[in-house]
């Protein structure tokens, strides 16, 4: 995705967000055509993560998450990175309440721990409960939202520092230094509640 020099069809997209915004219905429909295949990109590296039997597939992601989007009807688009990152935002709602779903069918059975190994959030491999990681960034919220905004963008929307600089608007070396600090917290929070 490159926010940088944007494109015709980004140019378009981002006037039937703002007209979307105005009240015109440009478009649910017309704009899930402009924004599917970034959808897609992020369903597709938010399921990566998770387990290989997840019963979400990728469209069922995607349609669940744009269901949530085009409910947000009091939201003024800035642009098309705004949306992006609401999406981002939608979607890890999405799957925080498919797991909370899951926990409740098992009558109360412990939460299913999802692997992280190939997801540079943490130094070394670890298990993570998506609940528990869901639960930390709303503690880490109270604290530090825009640390919040860069994990959502780095590991829920799979954005690289440049794109999350951009869309955020912030510049890279801020990215990198919110990065950091974020993952450590975030570390430190969800091993302190395994060894609880």
């Amino acid at each position: 995705m490159d926010f940088a020099s944007p494109s015709r069809t980004q140019i378009q997209i981002t006037a039937m967000l703002r007209a979307w915004s105005g009240g015109k219905e440009p478009a649910p429909d017309e704009l899930i055509h402009a924004v599917y295949h970034e959808l897609r990109r992020q369903a597709r590296r938010q399921l990566r993560r998770e387990r290989p039997n997840h019963t979400l597939d990728t469209a069922a992601l995607i349609n669940e998450a744009y269901l949530k989007l085009v409910e947000q009807r009091s939201v003024h688009w800035h642009d098309r990175r705004h949306f992006y990152a609401l999406a981002a935002e939608l979607m890890r709602r999405v799957l925080v309440d498919h797991a909370r779903s899951r926990h409740r069918q098992k009558r109360g059975g412990p939460n299913e721990a999802e692997a992280l190994d190939h997801v540079q959030v943490f130094t070394g491999p670890m298990d993570i409960d998506l609940i528990a990681l869901d639960q930390a960034l709303d503690r880490l919220a109270k604290i530090d939202e825009l640390q919040v905004k860069v994990v959502e963008m780095r590991y829920f929307a799979g954005l690289d520092v440049v794109e999350t600089g951009e869309v955020l608007e912030i510049s890279a070396a801020t990215v990198k230094r919110e990065w950091a600090a974020a993952k450590a917290w975030l570390k430190h929070e969800l091993t302190r509640e395994v060894a609880e």
